[in-house]
């Protein structure tokens, strides 16, 4: 039978960036498919009354330090974009038009690359998303006229609803069936629930938490 990672992802967060490598090792290990799924985060937070940037200066500083921790011990090329927090609807929309020329997967290597290892913010606007297109040998202007249209926007903003209703509210957001697994550090337990047909679930461990 074969097993699905569902992949929750925003271009515009730093954890997208190093889960969407972290995953990989443990798909092949499994035999498992990534299933990638773009959504609006910054609709999600919204929802939700959160602002980003908006914590303690000393917690944000830490984060930068602990980011950097993770590049160094993964040997991955992250920096800090200088443009940050940016927009991220047409790159997400990209992603979804490149689903229909089977290059999804290779597109969101390339923007992720392009923003998180590069500074290049571009990737964030439609006219810097044309060279992406052409160098994973799509016409631009098809893949353009796909992202910009109604039915690709359509179908964004249903994947941002479906992932509300599954309860997401970060990125990245795993499930694997219905379990869900929040963050870039959630991998061991993404392996775990992959080997065993049966793990042990947490929720059936303690009872739910009240309502806060």
């Amino acid at each position: 039978m074969s097993k699905t990672i569902e992949f929750h992802w925003d271009l515009g967060s730093t954890n997208s960036y190093f889960a969407l490598h972290l995953i990989k090792p443990v798909a092949r290990k499994h035999g498992a498919t990534v299933v990638p799924h773009p959504f609006n985060l910054g609709y999600v937070f919204r929802k939700q009354n959160y602002v980003l940037m908006e914590e303690p200066k000393a917690k944000l500083r830490n984060r930068r330090i602990d980011l950097m921790r993770w590049a160094r011990r993964h040997g991955l090329p992250f920096r800090m974009p200088t443009k940050f927090p940016m927009k991220t609807s047409a790159a997400l929309r990209g992603a979804l038009a490149m689903r229909r020329f089977g290059r999804e997967w290779e597109f969101m290597e390339e923007i992720f690359s392009a923003y998180w290892e590069r500074d290049d913010a571009s990737v964030g606007e439609i006219a810097g998303l044309r060279p992406v297109a052409a160098k994973l040998g799509v016409d631009p202007e098809r893949f353009v006229a796909l992202l910009d249209g109604a039915e690709i926007r359509g179908e964004l903003a249903s994947e941002t609803d479906k992932a509300l209703q599954r309860g997401v509210f970060g990125a990245p957001t795993f499930f694997v069936g219905e379990e869900m697994f929040w963050g870039k550090d959630r991998m061991d337990f993404i392996d775990e629930e992959l080997a065993s047909p049966s793990p042990p679930r947490a929720r059936d461990a303690q009872p739910e938490w009240p309502d806060v």
